[in-house]
């Protein structure tokens, strides 16, 4: 069963930003569905994607002087320190936190901080496909 189901209801208008949540989505059901013998190398594999997804997002902000990137920034460098923490946790925590809080902590930043920075990066004109 999948944690979240993507839908065109999660998109926030910029399609490089709708293109790396839906891979996140992904990595994330597939990484709720892994068996024991999968799980570190999906576990590591997200923690990359999500990396360079922030990383990437960060860049856009910069580029459209979005005005709360201290704040967005912020909310990323502590959900990266949390996603490093629980891949070495015992499996029954990373297990609840991956189920539990990671989809509600995506689904809550993709509805405020990233529909916010969307919103602004539309309005600068930097809304373009930008791979």
């Amino acid at each position: 069963m999948a944690l979240i189901d993507w839908s065109e209801a999660l998109a926030v208008g910029v399609p490089e930003m709708d293109r790396t949540h839906r891979e996140f989505v992904e990595l994330l059901n597939r990484l709720g569905e892994a068996g024991t013998a999968e799980r570190g190398a999906l576990f590591d594999e997200l923690i990359q994607h999500t990396e360079a997804h922030f990383a990437r997002e960060e860049e856009l902000m910069e580029q459209s002087r979005f005005p709360a990137i201290s704040e967005h920034r912020g909310e990323h460098r502590r959900v990266l320190g949390e996603m490093r923490q629980m891949r070495h946790r015992p499996r029954p925590f990373a297990d609840a936190w991956i189920r539990e809080q990671l989809p509600a902590w995506f689904l809550l930043h993709r509805d405020t901080m990233d529909m916010a920075t969307a919103v602004y990066i539309k309005k600068s004109g930097l809304a373009v496909d930008l791979d």
